[in-house]
């Protein structure tokens, strides 16, 4: 099929509720069912495009899908250009704030977007992105919550196991310091010490008490502090940046490529992991990931580890893959993993394809 010649049609989009198998507990919440939103870009070539976002909150949907179905509604009949849809997207909601659900929709619409083009090409989307498929360094991020202590051994075993793993994402920040050096020593006995840890506060911390529990637990070898404080406290990350000898890690929640721009400008952070939902979808990555690059900055990824696994085989500075199976009941074909790796499937498009009866099952109505 000739992909340049694409046109909308329509779109549809579904919330669905999904089960955990290990619920969440952090800092920003407990959950033990996921809420997604299902979208389906359909062409009048008949070529569908296919994405989903996790916008946290199960009543997000009431006013997320409206803003997907406005935009939409202006796309009818006119050829997909993913580039010059996330521009005018963004211009059409500029009124209401570039940040939050105008990011959101023109995410979820540019990932479907991209996914029906490389479909009409017939290719693998890195593979339209001029990249190709393979393995992608990824850790498990499935678990290894703020639980009790005494069972994050068996915990880590498990999700090593999972895929042959050889990095794990901890949550940290619990009340005392010492609950959290004695996490670390769980997991580390458990696993193996070889074991790369990732740990992640979920901005749960005051700058003060980023400083002194950040600097207490700096020869623990960790692979970096991710999010020790509020998300927007960029002057405070720089600080922390400046002071620690283990890597920061932030950027799930920069809004478009213009908000990375400006942490790696103020020198707040060592690393980036952008979240597609939020950086813009396809076209907000390929632009962020051009930036990091020319920084020399390590990108990793969160959430959408699909999605995420095919840019991150056309990212200069990719990094790390943050692996987690929460989308996993809906999908017709899970990814592969094989040894710590997610492999990028020779499937056309993104490869994310829904498993209709496990959607009826999970459906609500937002």
């Amino acid at each position: 099929m000739n992909f340049e010649k694409l046109t909308f049609r329509a779109v549809t989009a579904r919330p669905v509720l999904v089960p955990l198998r290990r619920p969440i507990v952090s800092k920003v919440g407990l959950f033990d069912q996921w809420p997604m939103i299902l979208i389906e870009l359909a062409t009048e070539q008949g070529i569908v495009g296919r994405s989903y976002l996790e916008p946290y909150l199960k009543h997000a949907a009431r006013y997320i899908v409206p803003a997907i179905q406005d935009l939409a509604e202006q796309r009818k009949g006119l050829a997909i250009r993913p580039i010059e849809d996330f521009q005018n997207g963004r211009r059409a909601l500029n009124l209401i704030g570039y940040e939050g659900v105008s990011m959101i929709a023109v995410a979820g619409l540019d990932m479907a977007a991209w996914d029906a083009l490389a479909k009409a090409a017939g290719m693998p989307l890195a593979v339209l992105l001029g990249g190709s498929t393979g393995p992608v360094p990824a850790y498990n991020s499935n678990g290894l919550w703020l639980t009790e202590v005494a069972g994050l051994g068996d915990d880590a075993r498990a999700l090593v196991a999972e895929g042959g793993f050889k990095a794990l994402k901890l949550r940290l920040g619990r009340d005392r310091l010492a609950d959290d050096l004695a996490a670390i020593e769980a997991v580390r006995s458990a696993a193996g010490a070889d074991i790369k840890l990732m740990v992640d506060f979920n901005q749960g911390l005051s700058l003060g008490d980023a400083l002194h529990r950040c600097h207490a637990l700096d020869r623990q070898g960790l692979t970096w502090f991710e999010e020790p404080i509020i998300y927007d406290n960029l002057a405070g990350y720089a600080q922390l940046t400046r002071e620690l000898a283990t890597p920061v890690q932030l950027g799930e929640n920069f809004y478009g490529p213009r908000a990375l721009h400006q942490a790696l400008s103020m020198g707040a952070g060592d690393y980036v992991m952008p979240d597609l939902m939020r950086i813009g979808g396809v076209t907000g990555w390929m632009r962020a990931s051009a930036i990091a690059g020319a920084a020399g900055v390590e990108m990793s990824t969160h959430l959408y580890p699909e999605f995420s696994a095919h840019l991150m085989r056309v990212t200069e500075t990719a990094h790390w893959l943050e692996w987690q199976d929460w989308a996993d009941p809906i999908l017709a074909a899970p990814f592969e993993l094989n040894d710590g790796f997610l492999m990028v499937p020779n499937r056309r498009g993104a490869g994310v394809e829904w498993d209709e009866d496990a959607v009826r099952r999970y459906q609500y109505d937002g």
